[in-house]
């Protein structure tokens, strides 16, 4: 089934909206709209309001004074391995921010100077699922001070389709830069799953609204075009212009450019392998073979020899393709790698546990055989990082449905924990019964320095004489202090029977069978 464009008529422009809401309030009888009022406030009314300072755009890009060195040891704290593309987009944000200087310098001085000619280093990352590709750009936002945009490829589909339009993108980077569209047109745009977008070798006739459609119209935002700053449909945007119209404030301009925006994409490339060894393999082939494919390259290997022509095989089209010259591979993480994830990474999903357990005031850690065994097992996965979440889940679930509702308050994670989580569940759970025994032991301590005072006779129990205790008066359903004066109420007498100076030290065995004890001793005395 074809695919058929939206059709809706060319929306009318903030002036003609503004006046057809005005004619409309003369016929309702209402003199003055609510909307406008006919005489913007004059300068003298407006400086009596204390209007917070407007924000100077060269700020955030005067802050940014770091080397490329330094934006990779930063994005070393987070990601493991990919040095080749933290290189890649260490140059290419610290270049762009020269740029954006430089730029701005020239504008100042001449239009014509500021439109000298400036090839912008878009990036395409390249890599199975799971190395670091998003969490990379998602880190290095953390660094920018220019708008910056991260976005799905698969909720595009070409302008007049059901489906986002990618001018929505530009249109975003104008939000977050706070409706400054001087700001905006120099930020930073990244789209995820671009692979998503190549066109369907399938399609036949009909049209492919979210391949090659999506790819022409990001192709111009890549290169350079006038986006409007706000959608034709977008009716509140057009109030807005028309309130700052009727408020006397300042305009911004109605569209923005996209010269200087720079686009960071990535994607898994699923296929794109076959390509490129089956290109490979084609060459080797014949008296002009240069190399023998018996030894089949492992997937990162293939894909640092992608060309441009594999990717317009895959989907692209050239014009495409070749607005993205800066291509890196980000490599597959091994278990070493995942290991190196848990133990070093600050984004590691073990702070997140640990921030999950300590919301129930309950502290846990981690042994090093345990973060060994959670990589061994997310390595089978075949999923890179993502593969932890899945162990950790599969793990710690039922740990974080049982363990907020004991008084077990820490707990160590061990290899034994990870391999066999029910039984070593059912063991903390039994500890954690031992656990609350130990705070109600405390009742237990204070009959003894209440016998201690009452009597003249100095007593003190262990402490797993204390636990058994709290254990034995909960089996009898009594309090423990009931509990205590029922087992000891002998002890004050037989106690002065035995000549001792230093204080009696009552273990379990006491509690277990304190008559006989009190018995023993009592002779045993006598008989010295």
């Amino acid at each position: 089934m074809e695919n058929k464009p939206v059709n809706s008529e060319k929306p009318p422009t903030p002036e003609e909206l503004q006046k057809q809401v005005e004619e409309m309030m003369k016929q309702l009888g209402i003199k003055e709209s609510p909307f406008f009022r006919p005489n913007p406030p004059s300068s003298d009314s407006r400086k009596t309001k204390s209007a917070p300072p407007p924000r100077d755009p060269e700020e955030d890009v005067r802050k940014f004074n770091k080397k490329p060195r330094e934006v990779k040891e930063y994005l070393d704290r987070y990601v493991i391995r990919q040095d080749d593309a933290k290189k890649v987009l260490s140059v290419a944000l610290c270049d762009h921010y020269n740029h954006v200087r430089l730029a701005r310098e020239k504008k100042k001085k001449s239009a014509a100077v500021a439109q000298s000619h400036y090839a912008k280093q878009n990036v395409i990352l390249l890599g199975p699922t799971g190395v670091g590709k998003t969490y990379l750009v998602r880190s290095m936002a953390d660094l920018i001070g220019v708008p910056f945009v991260k976005a799905d490829a698969t909720k595009f589909s070409e302008t007049g389709y059901v489906g986002a339009d990618v001018e929505e993108l530009v249109r975003n980077l104008v939000r977050q830069a706070d409706g400054d569209v001087e700001r905006a047109q120099y930020g930073i745009i990244y789209i995820d799953e671009i692979d998503k977008i190549a066109a369907a070798s399938g399609t036949q006739g009909g049209r492919d609204v979210s391949g090659r459609g999506v790819q022409t119209n990001l192709l111009k935002l890549m290169e350079e075009t006038e986006v409007p700053t706000r959608a034709p449909n977008d009716i509140s945007g057009q109030f807005e212009m028309m309130m700052q119209m009727s408020d006397g404030r300042k305009r911004q301009p109605s569209t923005i450019n996209t010269r200087h925006i720079l686009f960071i994409v990535s994607g898994a490339f699923d296929g794109l392998e076959k390509i490129v060894s089956k290109r490979l393999r084609d060459a080797s082939i014949g008296f002009s073979a240069t190399r023998n494919f018996s030894e089949a390259p492992q997937q990162q290997d293939i894909f640092e020899q992608a060309t441009t022509r594999d990717f317009i095989d895959y989907g692209f089209e050239p014009e495409f393709i070749g607005r993205l010259p800066v291509r890196v591979v980000c490599k597959p993480l091994d278990e070493d790698d995942l290991y190196q994830i848990l133990k070093s990474s600050e984004g590691s999903i073990i702070r997140q546990y640990e921030q999950s357990f300590g919301a129930y005031g309950i502290e846990v850690f981690f042994q090093d055989d345990a973060l060994r065994e959670i990589a061994r097992l997310a390595a089978l996965e075949k999923t890179g990082a993502r593969g932890l979440m899945t162990v950790c889940e599969r793990v710690f679930r039922q740990y974080k449905f049982e363990l907020p509702s004991t008084d077990l308050k820490r707990f160590v994670v061990t290899r034994d924990i990870v391999l066999h989580p029910e039984e070593q569940l059912q063991l903390l759970l039994k500890e954690g019964e031992r656990e609350r025994f130990k705070i109600s032991s405390a009742v237990v301590h204070e009959f003894a320095e209440r016998f201690t005072k009452s009597y003249g006779i100095p007593i003190r129990f262990t402490d797993t004489a204390a636990v058994r205790i709290a254990e034995k008066a909960e089996a009898d359903g009594v309090s423990i202090r009931d509990y205590c004066a029922k087992s000891f109420k002998d002890f004050q007498f037989g106690l002065k029977l035995i000549q001792q100076e230093e204080e009696f030290l009552l273990d379990e065995t006491v509690v277990d069978n304190p008559d006989e004890w009190l018995s023993q001793r009592v002779v045993k005395n006598y008989k010295k």
